[in-house]
């Protein structure tokens, strides 16, 4: 079994993939912040939830943590994991060209995705260190 054969190790993977495509897509709406005409541009969102349990021969079950105690935090919305999902706005604000890149919105769409790369780099070196722990290694 490798670790391409568990059902975590591929969704983290596609994640991994989905944010490096998006992160070039950013990159590519600062490059061209100047041209005259040029619409930014992102990738469709991609709920990663389902891939986990299309992976997954027996299903992901629940992977949302359990609210235990009424002193735990929720979102706004009341449901787990929608704290951070919002509509981008369309856009508002255009240059006399006719450009609608907003630089600081760029930089903060990279600077999100970069977090979430990070975050899912650490999930997936949590996951290989517990396996080494389950089968023996140190």
């Amino acid at each position: 079994m490798s670790g391409q054969d568990i059902a975590l190790f591929k969704a983290i993977g596609a994640k991994l993939d989905y944010l490096s495509q998006r992160h070039k897509v950013i990159a590519e709406n600062i490059a061209n912040a100047d041209t005259p005409g040029y619409r930014p541009r992102d990738l469709k969102p991609v709920d990663f939830g389902s891939i986990l349990k299309g992976v997954s021969e027996e299903g992901a079950g629940n992977v949302r943590p359990a609210t235990t105690d009424s002193r735990h935090l929720g979102s706004a919305s009341g449901e787990p994991g929608a704290a951070g999902e919002r509509d981008q706005k369309k856009v508002y604000e255009v240059a006399p060209v006719g450009n609608a890149v907003i630089i600081e919105e760029q930089l903060l769409s990279a600077g999100r995705n970069v977090m979430d790369y990070n975050l899912m780099l650490n999930v997936y070196q949590k996951q290989v260190g517990m396996m080494k722990i389950a089968l023996g290694a140190r």
